[in-house]
């Protein structure tokens, strides 16, 4: 048991420098205004927070978040199902290929949707091939909901296909042999057994997607700011990092309610999983 112990204290030296410090000092700094005689307790960057004018970026990141969350959901949960409905030698192939874009770095990956949507881009190349006027893709909301979809799907097919690949076939059968057509099966069997993964898919795609600076900043052109856009100018431009703190500690706390909604909800889905047949 000492041993045990003992192993584990490197990890807790780690988490408290990298991970409970840093959090100490980013909430000293949301609750403090630099003065000529030091730092003082201050609420004035909530206040400042509460500024109508910061609501339409609130609003503007969780929308895109939201969106985007949804369209990996409707997108991802067919591939999911696709790929554990394959052969067994085959799916290990299949995941690789959908996870090997993931192998490339975030920001190469990004800047390659700049050169494909871009006004010379290979679409609008395509296009003006079969004599259709170039549009206008990059530099607006879709293409940052197309980056945030593209980047984070994985996201959200890998825990829904763990979910589907470990289900008992055994029940969809006995829903077939009692009658089920394939819709019932799905509503009834299949979908309910599969909330987990759709509900840990859901929350690992909402949280980068409303934290996400880099995607905005490249497909976005600077012109829709994010909540992640808003915190990194304030740290590296502005330089207001009692202001940038505060942001960090509102944007933390929606996302700790987020995933105490999804934890509930996938608890009470698991519960009601016991007695899905019929």
């Amino acid at each position: 048991m000492k041993k045990k112990s003992f192993l584990a204290y490197p990890y807790v030296i780690w988490s408290a420098i990298f991970i409970i410090i840093p959090l100490i000092l980013v909430v000293f700094f949301s609750f403090s205004q630099e003065t000529d005689n030091g730092y003082v307790f201050s609420l004035q960057n909530y206040k400042e927070l509460m500024d109508p004018i910061y609501f339409k970026v609130f609003f503007r990141s969780i929308m895109l978040a939201g969106i985007s969350t949804l369209i990996c959901l409707v997108v991802g949960y067919p591939v999911a199902y696709i790929i554990s409905k394959a052969h067994v030698s085959k799916r290990g192939t299949l995941i690789l290929l959908f996870i090997l874009p993931m192998w490339m770095n975030f920001l190469l990956r990004t800047y390659a949707w700049v050169a494909i949507l871009g006004k010379n881009g290979l679409i609008n190349s395509f296009l003006g091939f079969l004599g259709i006027e170039p549009v206008g893709i990059l530099y607006t909301n879709f293409a940052i909901l197309l980056g945030m979809v593209y980047n984070f799907l994985p996201f959200m097919v890998l825990p829904i296909y763990t979910s589907l690949s470990k289900m008992d076939n055994d029940l969809v059968n006995a829903a077939r042999d009692l009658g089920a057509n394939g819709l019932q099966v799905f509503t009834k069997v299949i979908f309910p057994l599969s909330l987990p993964g759709v509900v840990s898919g859901i929350t690992m795609v909402f949280m980068p997607a409303v934290t996400t600076f880099a995607i905005s900043r490249l497909l976005g052109g600077g012109k829709f700011m994010l909540l992640g856009d808003l915190i990194e100018q304030q740290f590296t431009v502005v330089g207001d990092w009692n202001f940038g703190s505060a942001v960090s500690i509102f944007m933390m706390i929606v996302i700790l309610i987020s995933m105490a909604v999804m934890a509930k909800f996938e608890d009470e889905s698991d519960k009601e999983g016991g007695g899905l047949l019929f």
